[in-house]
């Protein structure tokens, strides 16, 4: 019987753990922790880091684990990259759970960059109104760009207040319809758009409503990550574990 270890915090994990319920398989969703009230699960829960590839192999070994599958964000980089580690050193079978990235269509205005750090250094110039959907994580990052107007989306209220001095704080969790977003950018009169390319329909929203307004996008481009094997459909999971490979000798 596997016993999977689902990295999760994405609408794919949530929709995975309750395919995995429903099988009756025996798994555990881990989130990273960086939101307060995650959505309850079918399937036991933990909270918190590994400590590296390292910490996550010796998890791997230690709970028995057969099957690792990563459902986390576009842009956890770290986090993927320790998995892909983490499997090779445990001998347990890896599989990620992706969403397909956005890609331009016509009517679209994107201007492409390849990090954070680009994103910011793209914002020089005169002040703009700018919906900054990156949710709570970089937001300091654009405390060096403080003449823009931003508008901010989190799932929840922060602890302390964002520290770039003009902005409006909208506490909202998707997933997020056109209407509701091209309102948004007409209310706020948001005359441009900056997001990651995290992918899916979840988060969609904003693209669309930014295409029927003419508001131009500046599109972070996701990272590079270590070769591995994805799927974009949670349905596909249920079939890899029916013909994934056993873990090996370094695993459990």
């Amino acid at each position: 019987m596997p016993n999977v270890l689902l990295l999760g915090g994405t609408t794919e994990a949530s929709a995975l753990a309750r395919l995995l319920a429903d099988r009756g398989v025996t798994a555990t969703l881990s989130y990273a922790g960086r939101t307060e009230a995650p959505r309850a699960q079918p399937i036991p829960v933990r909270v918190g880091g590994f400590g590296g590839a390292d910490g996550l192999a010796a998890y791997l070994r230690e709970a028995r684990v057969t099957h690792l599958v990563d459902a986390t964000h576009p842009f956890a980089a770290t986090m993927s990259a320790n998995a892909v580690a983490a499997a090779r050193n445990s001998g347990v079978p890896l599989l990620a759970l992706t969403r397909p990235a956005w890609t331009q269509v016509p009517g679209d205005q994107w201007m492409r960059v390849a990090d954070i750090e680009g994103a910011v250094a793209a914002l020089a110039g005169a002040p703009r109104r700018i919906l900054l959907a990156l949710g709570r994580m970089h937001v300091a990052d654009f405390a060096a760009m403080p003449q823009h107007h931003y508008v901010l989306r989190f799932i929840d209220a922060p602890a302390v207040r964002p520290v770039i001095p003009h902005h409006t704080l909208i506490i909202d969790r998707g997933p997020f319809t056109f209407e509701g977003d091209r309102a948004l950018l007409e209310t706020h009169g948001i005359d441009l758009v900056v997001c990651k390319n995290a992918g899916g329909s979840g988060a969609e929203a904003k693209l669309v409503a930014a295409r029927a307004l003419g508001i131009p996008v500046l599109m972070i481009d996701r990272p590079a990550l270590p070769p591995r094997t994805e799927v974009t459909d949670p349905a596909a999971v249920l079939e890899w574990l029916d013909h994934a490979p056993a873990p090996t000798e370094r695993g459990v």
